[in-house]
């Protein structure tokens, strides 16, 4: 088991990592009958792209002997009706490092082919962009 989801009543719950014990919570948006105090289910998918992505480009840049620290990315997450889904999701990567360009273009790549992007829905769209200082 990965994990343990707890409803703690008025549209919130508590997600606790079986392995470290790390916890967060989720909350409704306020536009779906929540308090959106916290990171809606939703929102933990979008961002979970994102952390996917620099993940990955992270193991890579261990393995080139390339130092990402303080790298990041923005996400904007996009919601449809009817029914009500993810319909867009943009992920703004900014890499804080200097490097050349078949460095940026390797982790560029594993960037998209994380296993979160093949696993989204194909209806999902999906708008990665670079930013290399």
């Amino acid at each position: 088991m990965t994990s343990k989801v707890i409803y703690q009543g008025q549209l919130r719950t508590e997600n606790i990592h079986l392995r470290s014990g790390n916890t967060f919570l989720t909350d409704a948006p306020l536009d779906n009958n929540g308090q959106g105090q916290a990171f809606s289910p939703t929102d933990t998918v979008a961002t979970g792209l994102a952390n996917c992505m620099l993940t990955v480009m992270g193991i890579k840049a261990q393995q080139m002997h390339v130092d990402m620290s303080g790298s990041y990315a923005e996400v904007t997450k996009t919601m449809a009706s009817d029914p009500r889904r993810i319909s867009k999701i943009d992920v703004h990567i900014v890499m804080h490092l200097k490097t050349d360009e078949k460095t940026q273009k390797i982790l560029e790549h594993t960037a998209r082919t994380c296993p979160v992007l093949f696993s989204l829905h194909p209806d999902i769209e999906k708008v990665v962009t670079f930013n290399w200082n």
